[in-house]
């Protein structure tokens, strides 16, 4: 399969926000405007934000007239972005938000693209996703069948009551995407998705838990949902057509998580390499130790084979394909691949990698959660097991339908 080409026009864009992460945005690294959760404030994000619209590189994967860049085209813009922690905040190609963006741009209707698209896409607030459930409730997690927030009919509206959990960005955001589990009848039991204002009174925030990674404003919050009421025209798509529209959104935002972490590990190791070509140690300087230029040496080979799974997935994902079973194969052989590139990153710094000195400690703990978030990649190896399974099973189908034949 030949590689999907890459405009002219987003070749500049990349290059734009490149320049803009590293001159604009890396210097705000060690800006203190952060919560108790270590998270940057949405004032350290709006202020950012209004620079990024200044330098013309706010929401650069999503072009002027509402159309988003090819998967490679958004990769090219991604990568560059992720240089810094703060780099997708300032530019709007943050998780959820982005993933959130390219889901109602592919399902909402004109009236909800008009009123929660646009704001978002203009940078003016954040948005959340509202799908995974609490274990000690029985809910959904890794397996959204488990679903157990409902959602039933009032007149013109409907009616949602659960509980969410790890629902990033939730405090401070002015969307919400909540999914939940219809017994209606002619939703056969499917999962609706529905576009919501936040805050809203029906939806309390129990706990916002300390977290290994604090890139995200607003952390990770629980949520107890109690007799919201949502318009039916706020209702995202078809009824029962939930999860479906779930998986538009899938393939391309884990693999966005990819192409933003990829960055942030390019990064590290340009961090890691300075100080090892600086730093000297029994004699001469650190990367002339076979032990730690190894490190850096098997960082550059990891680094060039993330960025093809990335390419190669985000080439099937511009076919038209759904890619649910390459884009598991990019986050699990990505999300791997960027910890241990982030792991070395740290060794070869020793005490100054430990430290919040450089962005090398945060990335460390950044990619650390990314091997949960999105499917673990346990979730995923298993999921590929089984197609590999059903695959020999036809293959034997087959083999004996040719024998008989």
């Amino acid at each position: 399969m030949s590689a999907s080409p890459l405009s002219p026009d987003a070749v500049a864009m990349a290059d734009r926000v490149e320049t803009f992460v590293r001159e604009v945005v890396v210097p705000y690294e060690q800006d203190s405007r952060r919560d108790h959760h270590g998270a940057p404030t949405d004032e350290l994000v709006m202020e950012l934000r209004e620079k990024a619209r200044a330098a013309g590189v706010l929401t650069p994967h999503i072009r002027a007239d509402g159309s988003h860049l090819t998967q490679r085209e958004t990769a090219e813009v991604l990568i560059r972005s992720g240089l810094s922690p703060l780099g997708p905040l300032a530019c709007n190609t943050m998780a959820p938000d982005e993933g959130n963006m390219y889901l109602i741009g592919h399902v909402g209707s004109p009236e909800l693209k008009a009123r929660f698209l646009q704001p978002l896409v203009e940078g003016r607030g954040r948005s959340a996703f509202f799908m995974t459930e609490p274990a000690d409730w029985g809910g959904a997690g890794s397996d959204p069948s488990m679903m157990k927030t409902t959602c039933r009919r009032d007149g013109d509206h409907w009616v949602i009551d659960g509980r969410k959990t790890f629902i990033t960005g939730a405090k401070g955001a002015m969307v919400g995407i909540i999914m939940a589990a219809s017994a209606e009848e002619d939703t056969k039991g499917g999962a609706c998705m529905f576009l919501v204002d936040l805050p809203d009174p029906a939806i309390v925030i129990d706990e916002v838990p300390n977290t290994i990674d604090t890139s995200m404003p607003g952390g990770h919050s629980t949520v107890t949902i109690r007799e919201l009421r949502v318009p039916a025209g706020q209702m995202l798509g078809q009824p029962g057509e939930g999860f479906k529209y779930a998986q538009v959104r899938l393939s391309p935002a884990r693999l966005s998580h990819c192409m933003r972490w990829l960055g942030a590990c390019i990064r590290a190791h340009e961090i890691a390499v300075d100080y090892a070509c600086r730093r000297e140690a029994f004699g001469k300087t650190l990367i002339d130790h076979e032990g730690v230029g190894f490190m850096l040496a098997e960082n550059r080979i990891l680094l060039q084979q993330s960025r093809l799974m990335i390419d190669w997935c985000a080439d099937v994902l511009d076919t038209g394909s759904l890619g649910t079973v390459e884009s598991s194969m990019a986050k699990v052989a990505v999300s791997e691949a960027l910890m241990k590139i982030a792991d070395n990153c740290v060794q070869v710094m020793g005490g100054i990698g430990v430290t919040d000195r450089t962005i090398v400690e945060q990335v460390f703990r950044e990619i650390r959660a990314f091997r949960i978030y999105d499917g673990p990649t346990e979730v995923h190896k298993w999921s590929l097991a089984k197609k590999i399974k059903r695959e020999w099973k036809q293959a034997q189908e087959a083999f004996r339908a040719e024998q008989a034949a």
